[in-house]
């Protein structure tokens, strides 16, 4: 990354990453909608993971078009850190849509950000150094944010299948986190592996696509309008191009703490988002999908996780990432 970019601007790209994924959720909601009624009776294993593969293949033959001419230049390290981040998506991705199959929605979204936890406990317990009193703020202020957001009600809250899943998808989405900023990784080229991971993460995928396609033809007959192949445009360019790439360049700058913290964005966007775009989704897909509306909760939960993004630009750099990185200056 250019040296010029400063922590204030990567914190910026990192949220513009978190508003392409927040796009990600009313749009898949309405292509799940439109393709249940396309196939009946169609396993939703098979509406997501095949979104996913196209989503990820295509982003993997942009990208490298794009870079042509340095794939040349493929060193190990890439390859290897390529191979791990394209495995962990795809499992990450899986654990968490199967986990919301077995739980509800709200709860699903405030468990996923437990990684916002997780995150310091690991770094904790590995360097035996107790987080700075503002990051235990922040994270605080990103789970009752999140926990509003979500109208999750703690009295009912119980580990079935769907919540161990989607903690489990958490604690992936940590490794992943995690490793995108590791000293052993830090002379990659990020796009050249991005171009690299995302196809890796495609092809993890497939096996569950065919086992879920209820006939061959329904790979075709799921995208074969215009307006399901508009969706997915979105999904490639936004949602998998500009967010993972944006996540991939522009993390190591802002340690993996910061980076958690940042993160908690994503469901205050997609609130936001859910607002707008369900009833243009609807006209497009010819589904029925409500607008949701302003609440107090959307208010009071989006002004705490924004606190905790500007809180936790206070505190030390060196308590905001993993002490043993080294790859970017405090």
């Amino acid at each position: 990354m250019p040296a010029a970019v400063s922590r204030n601007v990567a914190v910026l790209c990192l949220v513009a990453a978190c508003l392409g994924w927040a796009l990600s959720f009313p749009v898949m909601k309405a292509l799940s909608l439109h393709q249940s009624a396309l196939l009946p009776g169609v396993d939703s294993w098979f509406i997501s993971a095949w979104c996913l593969a196209l989503r990820f293949g295509l982003a993997a033959v942009i990208l490298a078009l794009v870079l042509l001419p340095r794939l040349r230049h493929f060193t190990r390290r890439e390859t290897e850190q390529a191979v791990a981040m394209g495995l962990v998506t795809a499992g990450g991705m899986l654990l968490q849509m199967d986990g919301l199959s077995w739980t509800e929605a709200s709860t699903s979204a405030f468990l996923t950000q437990a990684y916002v936890v997780f995150i310091p406990i690991w770094l904790a317990l590995r360097y035996w150094r107790r987080p700075h009193a503002l990051v235990i703020a922040a994270v605080l202020l990103v789970l009752v944010g999140g926990g509003i957001l979500a109208q999750v009600d703690p009295t009912r809250l119980a580990l079935g299948r769907g919540e161990l899943e989607t903690l489990a998808a958490a604690a992936v989405f940590t490794v992943q986190i995690l490793m995108i900023e590791s000293p052993r990784y830090a002379g990659n080229d990020a796009l050249r592996m991005s171009s690299l991971a995302f196809g890796i993460t495609a092809v993890a995928l497939l096996p569950v696509v065919f086992v879920s396609a209820p006939n061959p033809a329904a790979l075709w007959l799921a995208y074969a309008q215009a307006g399901p192949l508009l969706c997915l445009s979105l999904l490639v360019l936004f949602s998998t191009l500009g967010a993972m790439v944006l996540m991939f360049v522009f993390q190591p700058r802002v340690g993996a703490l910061a980076a958690g913290i940042t993160y908690g964005c994503e469901p205050v966007f997609a609130s936001v988002l859910a607002m707008v775009l369900p009833v243009w989704l609807s006209g497009l897909l010819d589904i029925s999908y409500a607008n949701e509306t302003l609440t107090p909760r959307l208010i009071l939960g989006g002004i705490l996780v924004l606190a905790a993004v500007v809180l936790i630009q206070f505190a030390p750099k060196g308590g905001t990432r993993d002490p043993g990185d080294r790859t970017q200056p405090d």
